[in-house]
């Protein structure tokens, strides 16, 4: 490791991949609304999951994103057995947070956990089946179009696989609610992901002209 440059771009993208991926699922037990339907506070950081997994993609292939995938899969599992040991312990008497209060922040039902753990690991490979699918028929043009269209179709998949298995299917949510919560959520993902394209831009001009000088 760290013998090129090359290595630490990925050491890089790794650790901030993992770090949002992580972040998300944390917070994600808050609802918010938008436009009146209840939607999770966790897409704040998945642009940025959005964003390294196309760089990953384009650098480090297929394998590369996959072996991510499912090592921030088995960290997010970890962090929520680590949670769930941590709930159990009551808090001091002087602890600034009561266990009660600890309880409702982190105590997520199992099905959310199941739920979004599933779904991120099954959009992440739509997503790079469907990146190298565009990448092998178009090189290296267009790279907005393997980047955003990606993430586009993955999406669609996450949003309603999360919401199916912790809400649908549980009863919490009607056909109807699950339906609007699972458009609206990916609507939003579909202009962030829009939105965030020159970042991709951004990171593939960062990325090559770091690069660049392992050759020098």
């Amino acid at each position: 490791m760290f013998q090129s440059r090359k290595d630490t771009v990925y050491v890089v993208l790794a650790g901030i991949f993992i770090t949002n991926a992580v972040v998300a699922e944390m917070i994600g037990g808050k609802l918010i609304d938008v436009f009146g339907i209840p939607m999770s506070i966790g897409i704040l950081p998945w642009p940025i999951v959005f964003v390294t997994t196309d760089l990953i993609n384009e650098y480090f292939g297929e394998k590369g994103v996959k072996r991510l995938s499912m090592i921030t899969a088995s960290l997010i599992t970890y962090a929520f057995f680590v949670l769930y040991f941590a709930i159990q312990i009551p808090a001091a008497g002087i602890s600034s947070v009561s266990s009660e209060q600890f309880q409702a922040v982190f105590g997520q039902s199992l099905w959310i956990i199941v739920g979004s753990i599933i779904a991120f690991l099954v959009s992440q490979l739509i997503d790079v089946t469907i990146f190298h699918f565009v990448k092998n028929r178009t090189g290296n043009k267009m790279i907005w179009l393997r980047s955003t269209g990606s993430t586009i179709i993955s999406q669609l998949f996450d949003s309603f696989i999360v919401l199916g298995i912790a809400f649908w299917a549980t009863g919490i949510m009607t056909t109807e609610q699950y339906i609007k919560s699972g458009l609206t959520g990916y609507f939003v993902k579909l202009i962030i992901a829009i939105i965030m394209t020159p970042m991709i831009y951004l990171g593939h001009y960062a990325i090559e002209k770091y690069l660049a000088k392992d050759g020098k």
